[in-house]
């Protein structure tokens, strides 16, 4: 179907560093999961990908989008976590070698076809012929130099227990996946914890970049996306732990009024909500 393209547009933040930014909104049949962001970098020996999309048909757009860029060949891919909208494109890159940590390649493993199923009923026709790819190369190394370019790479667990930031320390870019958001808000189904995110996020606020391409959201070259974060995880976690305290239900917790600031952010009730759901029957559970 004609109507079914992704129409990605590269844009150059960085020398040779190009990113695809997603849009600010939750999966629909209309933007084909097409929410997030990717990356790629030309270096003098070929190209290097970071995430490959929500599908088999954004993996092609991607491939067809670095063909706009450079005749280089893809050289190494990058998978950053094991939610579905950064690695279901992988089938585009059957040639590469596809790097990911370890945990994340066993709960692609072991939870990739539920996801694919799930985007399927979430984004329709967009899915057609996908299929999971597993990741083929496990990643225990902290460097890879990759022609002209020096790839740093720092394994943090906050967000899904396994996630991966690489920073390409030629450019001082920092591709920090969904460790971090920035006016969408952040999403918590497999995080290992509120406390857990936010330490790890002072972490990597403190790694040297020039720029910080977030999994959702605009680039920056500050922290304050990072900020903008730990403001609501901080908030997030002192509404749970004293709702809990007061003996609040789940329904009642949801009615919780987001501050102003907080409120601002693209889904910001839809995300709190779901967060609720998420979270809410361990704190419930720890104050008694």
């Amino acid at each position: 179907m004609s109507a079914l393209e992704y129409q990605l547009q590269p844009k150059q933040i960085a020398p040779d560093t190009y990113l695809l930014q997603g849009k600010m909104q939750d999966f629909s049949r209309d933007n084909g999961g097409n929410i997030m962001n990717t990356a790629f970098v030309v270096t003098s020996e070929g190209v290097v990908v970071f995430d490959t999309g929500p599908s088999r048909h954004y993996g092609e757009a991607m491939r067809q989008a670095i063909a706009q860029v450079t005749d280089q060949p893809v050289l190494h891919v990058f998978n950053s976590h094991q939610h579905p909208d950064h690695f279901l494109g992988n089938q585009a890159f059957a040639d590469v070698e596809i790097w990911v940590l370890p945990k994340t390649g066993e709960q692609i493993a072991q939870h990739g076809s539920a996801y694919a199923e799930n985007m399927y009923r979430m984004v329709g026709d967009w899915m057609r012929a996908t299929e999971v790819r597993l990741p083929t190369k496990p990643l225990d190394q902290p460097l890879m130099q990759v022609g002209d370019h020096r790839f740093r790479f720092y394994p943090f667990t906050g967000h899904t227990g396994a996630d991966l930031v690489m920073v390409d320390e030629t450019t001082g870019v920092m591709f920090a996946a969904d460790m971090v958001f920035f006016q969408r808000m952040l999403t918590t189904p497999h995080t290992p914890g509120i406390g857990t995110w936010a330490k790890e996020l002072r972490e990597l606020a403190a790694i040297p970049f020039k720029l910080m391409v977030p999994g959702h959201g605009p680039v920056v070259n500050d922290t304050r996306a990072v900020e903008q974060m730990l403001s609501y995880l901080e908030w997030l976690d002192r509404t749970l732990t004293d709702s809990a305290a007061q003996g609040k239900s789940m329904h009642e917790v949801m009615q919780s009024k987001l501050p102003a600031a907080l409120a601002a952010i693209n889904l910001s009730r839809a995300e709190f909500v779901r967060s609720v759901v998420h979270l809410y029957p361990d704190y419930e559970e720890a104050a008694f």
